[in-house]
């Protein structure tokens, strides 16, 4: 019985239980009462009470179920909230019908409430103009709908009005101005004045606490965070092809208590997402995943990685959390790569089309470009995207051509008259290596530009002082490459099959396909998260990050949300000192190196 108790008094169960509760206030506000109850009632409070409690009822039951989701994250302040509404619940029960039952079941919930304050710690979330918004924009339609419902119900009262008529009461009733229905007696019209003011003040409260939040949170990273993201890159960059996404300008960073590391992430919803491994060295790594753990914990979010690698995911299997392999990203190294033999022969046939038509391509380091060819690929670039939304989270900068990653290559293709129609955009990986962030190239350009892009890119290796390239991440790559074999098992088969028929819509196969080609070695990456249970919610929010999942134009819009992905022609240039004077984090500028990697890397203890 001890054991159920704890259990119960776990946020994830008041959650769920507030859920339900909050569910049935909202339907139960509006199940006509009993006579005998209704008739005891009116003889002990005026008749605009009974109405006002019918609609506040309501408004408190779908007020639970919004805060339920906070409550099941942990937060104090939902906790409080919700502790109040209960027990105003539990008296406009009384109010309305004298209902005992769900009157009681308020009352059972707050103790419930006062019983688990313990597990209500967390801080609330950074202030969001976006859903202060949406409040304001949304609320008043549920409102709207709640006061039409409820004036419809009284049919008594009401009769003889029209749809529209119900609409514009219930409209201008929340800013308590005169509808016009003429009500069968003076207590209805004072009851519905009163029922649509509370739903009123319902929105402005709901909209006072979305405002109230305190912007203490993650913020996009600062001029002096990115000096500091550049200096762990600076020594430690070699260690993860993915590092250099860390410069995202929508990504925050986390130190480790030394500074000697740090977890680069986003606040998705009510995720906490890393991407790739930690930065800085691998050593204190597992202290910058505890820093991180930490954060989430105090403002109840579900920490999760996407796309770290082996050493990453044990640094994460350390600190509790699980792992999962999702795929595989193709690195190719330049000693190792040539055209020749029977498994290229593909890539040749690719590369021989596009030298007929006429098409050519050039490998070059981003500072080599000129100005107004880097302006025109920028532009090409854009006119090529694929929509408007530019997607990309853990393998992509969002931005192309600025002067702040001009440790970077490109390779450019060209038709016969010399205009781009292809275009592979590589952000540096380490001194000596890339990593691919962007492809693109006109929608009617020859098949094979891309393999003509990367073979130039190998051919030119030496020249640009590279040994490896990583392209693509390919997801669930194991799945196609043993699912075909001779001899796999049922289980294998099937999940192949659904793959195959995923990627009807989304790119799986033949990302797979198109790394392949090239004989790459497949290095492992894989996915972080706390439990099964928050699958959903992390998949949720990887589909969120990578742009898979996009709200509606409109809404972006109207909630400010519109740049957020990181569209290549929206993201500003920031400027970011070269050599910084000051101190970042109590860290004097001359203690770490300036620019250049040692020619021996640090050594990696195990």
């Amino acid at each position: 019985m001890k054991g159920f108790w704890a259990g119960l008094t776990k946020p994830l169960w008041v959650g769920r239980i507030v859920f339900i509760v909050g569910l049935l206030t909202l339907t139960g506000a509006y199940v006509p009462g009993i006579a005998s109850r209704t008739h005891l009632i009116n003889q002990v409070v005026p008749d605009v009470f009974p109405a006002a409690a019918t609609t506040g009822s309501a408004a408190i039951g779908l007020l639970l179920m919004l805060l339920a989701a906070a409550l099941r994250r942990g937060k104090y302040r939902a906790w409080l909230v919700t502790l109040v509404l209960t027990l105003l619940a539990a008296g406009l029960h009384l109010l309305h019908d004298l209902r005992i039952e769900p009157a009681v079941l308020n009352i059972a919930i707050a103790a419930l409430l006062i019983a688990s304050r313990a597990q209500f710690t967390a801080r609330p979330d950074q202030r969001s103009t976006g859903r202060v918004v949406r409040v304001l924009v949304f609320g008043p339609l549920v409102a709207m709908v709640l006061g039409w419902l409820w004036l419809t119900i009284d049919g008594d009262s009401v009769a003889g009005t029209t749809f529209w008529d119900r609409v514009w009461q219930s409209a201008l009733g929340l800013i308590g101005i005169p509808g016009p229905i003429e009500f069968s007696s003076p207590g209805a019209t004072h009851g519905s004045a009163v029922a649509l003011a509370v739903l009123g003040g319902t929105v402005l409260v709901m909209a006072l606490v979305v405002a109230m939040q305190p912007s203490d949170g993650p913020h996009p990273l600062t001029a002096g965070e990115h000096v500091l993201v550049r200096r762990f890159l600076d020594t430690w960059g070699w260690v993860d092809s993915l590092s250099y996404f860390a410069t995202r300008d929508d990504r925050s960073i986390i130190t480790s208590p030394s500074g000697a590391s740090a977890v680069s992430y986003r606040v998705i919803g009510t995720v906490s997402f890393a991407a790739g491994d930690p930065l800085g060295d691998p050593n204190d790594w597992d202290h910058a995943v505890g820093a991180w753990l930490a954060e989430a914990r105090a403002y109840g979010w579900t920490p999760a990685n996407l796309g770290c690698s082996e050493r990453g995911a044990a640094v994460y299997d350390r600190a509790g959390l699980e792992v999962l392999e999702i795929g595989d990203e193709a690195v190719v190294h330049a000693n190792e790569f040539s055209l020749e033999g029977r498994a290229m022969r593909g890539v040749r046939q690719g590369i021989a089309r596009t030298r007929r038509a006429g098409i050519t391509a050039t490998a070059h380091r981003i500072t080599d470009l000129p100005p107004e060819t880097l302006e025109l690929v920028r532009d090409k670039a854009i006119e090529w995207r694929d929509g408007a939304i530019e997607r990309g989270f853990s393998m992509a900068l969002g931005r192309f051509g600025q002067d702040r990653d001009n440790g970077g290559a490109v390779a450019i293709a060209r038709d016969a008259d010399g205009e781009p129609i292809g275009l592979l955009s590589f952000a540096p990986w380490g001194e000596d290596a890339l990593s691919l962030d962007l492809m693109r190239r006109r929608s009617d350009a020859e098949n094979g530009v891309t393999e003509l892009m990367v073979a130039t890119l190998m051919e030119s290796a030496e020249d640009l002082g590279i040994t490896k390239i990583s392209l693509n991440f390919a997801a669930f790559r194991s799945v196609f490459a043993r699912g075909e074999r001779l001899g796999a098992g049922p289980v294998l088969r099937m999940w192949r099959g659904i793959l195959l028929y995923v990627s009807r819509w989304v790119q799986i196969e033949s990302l797979y396909r198109a790394n392949s080609k090239f004989r790459p070695e497949w290095v492992p990456r894989f996915l972080v998260y706390p439990n099964a249970g928050d699958l959903p919610r992390v998949g949720t929010a990887a589909l969120r990050a990578e742009a898979l999942l996009v709200a509606p134009h409109w809404y972006r819009r109207l909630t400010g949300r519109d740049g957020r992905n990181n569209a290549v022609d929206q993201i500003p240039a920031i400027t970011v000192p070269d050599s910084p004077s000051t101190l970042i984090d109590g860290l004097p500028a001359d203690e770490t190196p300036g620019g250049t990697q040692t020619t021996q890397p640090p050594e990696l203890h195990p």
